[in-house]
């Protein structure tokens, strides 16, 4: 079912929006749990359990599956340069509030590669890269994904400790060809991340090119609320940390009166 967006005369699709409401949804309840665990209320390890970083891994390649469909779409709508840059100012704004919100709460680990900036870079290549064609993304991306696997190995084997460096270092470990994990609370270098980008990209070039009642799928009443999250998922994605976090502040002040 079709929405028109209240600053453009082109159509909102609900289900696509649904879906990246259902990727908000998911976010906000491994925050929240992250965050239960700072304050000490559970007690996991959200660093090397495959319980919490797989779903890490899982909510961020729904999010760019999410970002790289979005990006067909509006090609294929007709979406203006001007028109992406300035919704690219915003995510890329809103990036750098991360990083120096992070920095204030952890000054060793603060996130200045995380999903926001990834994004920032993605959106560029998937917006240069869409008339490609779906065939050939599904194929890069499948490479893009397989990068990392094959450069680590590849570095240790063949590169010298220097040349290691510079790819672990933060000037170049953005990139993703690296063989340590750097010290971050969010991180999502340009490899692995482009290939779930690119396959989002084939997906909504394929639909689109099909016919929108691929897209214009309706969504159940009881969803409908993640179809409006999803329509501002930027905005809520900086809202809902700083609400738990002082929502859990909050609590801790009262239990200890």
């Amino acid at each position: 079912m079709n929405t028109k967006s209240a600053a453009s005369a082109t159509p909102r699709f609900d289900a696509v929006d649904a879906l990246r409401g259902l990727a908000m949804v998911w976010m906000t309840v491994f925050h929240f749990s992250f965050d239960l665990n700072q304050f000490a209320y559970i007690k996991q390890n959200f660093y090397h359990d495959p319980v919490w970083t797989w779903q890490r891994t899982l909510i961020v390649s729904l999010f760019l599956f999410c970002a790289g469909l979005g990006q067909a779409i509006a090609v294929a709508q007709g979406q203006s340069w001007q028109r992406f840059w300035r919704r690219w100012a915003q995510v890329l704004g809103c990036a750098l509030l991360v990083s120096a919100g992070s920095w204030w709460m952890y000054p060793k680990s603060f996130i200045y590669f995380g999903v926001l900036h990834g994004m920032a870079v993605l959106l560029i290549i998937a917006r240069l890269t869409v008339g490609w064609g779906g065939r050939r993304l599904w194929w890069l991306g499948g490479l893009a994904l397989l990068a990392p696997w094959v450069a680590s190995p590849a570095l240790q084997t063949f590169a010298s400790a220097q040349v290691v460096d510079v790819f672990n270092s933060p000037q170049l470990n953005w990139l993703g060809l690296i063989t340590r994990l750097p010290v971050t609370e969010d991180y999502v270098p340009l490899l692995p991340w482009l290939g779930v980008m690119w396959w989002g990209v084939a997906a909504g070039s394929w639909l689109s090119s099909h016919s929108e009642k691929r897209l214009s799928w309706p969504v159940p009443a009881p969803l409908k609320p993640l179809a409006t999250l999803g329509r501002w998922s930027l905005s809520y994605y900086m809202l809902h940390q700083p609400v738990m976090i002082g929502a859990l502040m909050a609590v801790g002040w009262l239990l200890q009166r």
